[in-house]
């Protein structure tokens, strides 16, 4: 089973990620801030990591760049989210080695479909994954 590291500060985003990749077939593991999204990365060994970008104790952008130092994490797959669309912080984002951008509000439906593009899961729908969500 493929692991997802959520990793947000907002109580409602957590819960409806968690319920989401739950549903898709994923083993789920949480962080809300930075600092706690290293440890898990550590401890969990996620295949990816749905990485907000603007947290406490650590950035999204800081915890993507720490990632990408590490030799053994270099195959964890990262997608941030943000709720700054901006230009410049999508290009930052994929130049710290995220491998997708992805800007709130999002579509569950193609979050999902991302997810399991990045992993190599078929249509990224897994099994009870609702219809259309």
């Amino acid at each position: 089973m493929k692991k997802v590291l959520i990793v947000d500060d907002e109580a409602t985003i957590v819960a409806s990620l968690e319920f989401l990749m739950s549903r898709a077939g994923y083993a789920v593991c949480v962080a809300l801030n930075g600092d706690e999204a290293l440890a898990a990365v550590e401890a969990f060994g996620p295949d990816l990591v749905l990485l907000d970008v603007m947290m406490p104790r650590r950035s999204g952008f800081e915890v993507c760049q720490r990632m990408r130092e590490r030799p053994d994490w270099a195959h964890i797959k990262v997608v941030m989210l943000s709720a700054k669309g901006r230009e410049s912080e999508i290009e930052k984002g994929l130049a710290l080695g995220a491998d997708a951008y992805v800007t709130k509000p999002f579509s569950n439906r193609d979050l999902v479909a991302s997810v399991g593009r990045l992993l190599g899961v078929g249509e990224g729908r897994g099994p009870g994954s609702p219809p259309g969500k």
